[in-house]
């Protein structure tokens, strides 16, 4: 019996060691952290955003996507080199590059918008879920706080990323929604190209949520840092400042892998406000409040396959968003205290660095047993998120070309000009956030 017993153990470790193999062997596996930056950056905050844009707007919001892209691509490429040239985070280059003030001001306000927008995120999760499945809202945001913590503490990070590759693929989902009803694609291009809206406070509020959501801080600092996870793993922690035979090649991967996750992110959020402009707002449904709003009102309008595709969407970039959300803020306040800080870390080893990452994931859960809503807490979080953008991409740029910080690797002149294009346009945002309507 007992040898029985053994041959069935053996038998399944061998699948599970198969399976683990052929999941990591594929090539979505090597994909860099551009794809999981991007897709974090559509987070359940992030649908309820765009699908809000899609419902007020129809098709004259299109036209964001396209303009965001190459300035979302800029900035998150600049602070993957920065991660990659000097094999420092970017809170670890701040403070090495500017005065303690700017960066105790910046990981504060990141930490704080970091935990509202969780608690926006798992509280979509939870409603999302309990549509799905039926069982109640705060049991199932339980569930993925606490999986997701587990996740983060207790699987090293180059097994964990496998998992959250493989989850990207869930924006496939709002592609795939608009097979369930008609899109007239004439339509939908020139609108993107020439929309046509009443300008005004309306129309401001949405194009600054927009881009507040799409040109995140908590991103910079997660694929920064990821930039250096990969480089301890694959390359023994060695920098390209003291390995430049091998920057050119690792440059085109920067390069390739940022714009390349960018772009799929920035085109899910495109189809993201197209199919909700396509049902919703055809519908006469104007105003949505969450992600969970938007799944269910496109049950009656296109269907329950339509439903179930967008919630399974929401729940698969919700456990992508969280973990970058609560783990960017990790990175920030451990290099900034001089803390172990990574991933592939046990958890004895960075007490610190995964005891952010807890108070922040549980902060977020429980303000959603609190007077503060979820729509407050994802309103504050973007007010900070602006407040606190454009300094630091200011600093993102001044250290992406500084020879100083970078030495022969400062980034091109083509992304520099992209970046302050981006600077300028956020900057303008955040103003706009703050006159009355």
């Amino acid at each position: 019996m007992a040898s029985s017993e053994d041959t069935a153990q053996t038998r399944r470790t061998r699948i599970g060691d198969l399976l683990w193999s052929r999941l990591k062997e594929h090539p979505l596996a090597r994909v860099g952290p551009g794809l999981v930056t991007g897709v974090a950056d559509d987070d359940p905050s992030g649908i309820a955003t765009y699908s809000q844009a899609g419902a007020q707007f129809g098709l004259n919001m299109l036209w964001t996507m396209p303009l965001t892209f190459p300035l979302m691509a800029a900035i998150q490429s600049m602070c993957a080199r920065i991660g990659r040239v000097t094999g420092k985070g970017l809170a670890a280059n701040i403070k090495l590059a500017f005065p303690p003030s700017v960066l105790r001001g910046v990981v504060l306000l990141l930490l704080l918008a970091n935990i509202l927008n969780i608690a926006a995120d798992v509280a979509a999760m939870g409603e999302v879920a309990e549509l799905v499945t039926g069982f109640n809202r705060h049991a199932m945001t339980i569930f993925f706080v606490v999986s997701t913590l587990l996740l983060q503490v207790f699987i090293p990070y180059h097994r964990y990323v496998v998992f959250l590759k493989w989850l990207t693929l869930s924006l496939l989902a709002y592609a795939a929604v608009l097979f369930t009803v008609h899109v007239p694609w004439r339509e939908v291009g020139l609108r993107t190209i020439w929309p046509k809206f009443p300008l005004g406070s309306d129309a401001a509020a949405v194009v600054t949520g927009v881009f507040g959501t799409t040109i995140s801080p908590y991103l910079f600092f997660w694929q920064a840092s990821e930039e250096v996870e990969d480089m301890e793993r694959r390359w023994g922690g060695v920098s390209l400042i003291a390995d430049k035979p091998n920057a050119d090649a690792e440059l085109r991967r920067i390069r390739w892998d940022t714009w390349s996750g960018m772009f799929y992110s920035n085109i899910a959020a495109y189809f993201i406000i197209l199919a909700t402009a396509m049902t919703l707002n055809v519908a006469g449904i104007t105003d949505i409040n969450t992600a969970a709003e938007a799944a269910s009102a496109l049950r009656p309008l296109a269907g329950d396959f339509a439903f179930l595709l967008f919630a399974l969407g929401i729940l698969g970039v919700g456990l992508i968003g969280v973990p970058v959300l609560a783990g960017s803020g990790a990175y920030a306040l451990s290099e900034a205290m001089g803390w172990k800080e990574g991933l592939e870390l046990k958890f004895s080893d960075a007490r610190g660095f995964y005891g952010v990452i807890a108070i922040s994931v549980l902060a977020g859960m429980i303000i959603q047993y609190s007077p503060i809503s979820p729509m407050k807490a994802l309103f504050w979080s973007a007010v900070i998120n602006g407040v606190v953008a454009v300094p630091l991409m200011v600093v993102v740029i001044l250290l992406a070309s500084s020879k100083t910080v970078m030495g022969d690797f400062t980034a091109p002149r083509s992304i520099i000009i992209l970046g302050w294009i981006a600077t300028a346009i956020m900057g303008i945002a955040a103003v706009s956030m703050f006159i009355p309507g």
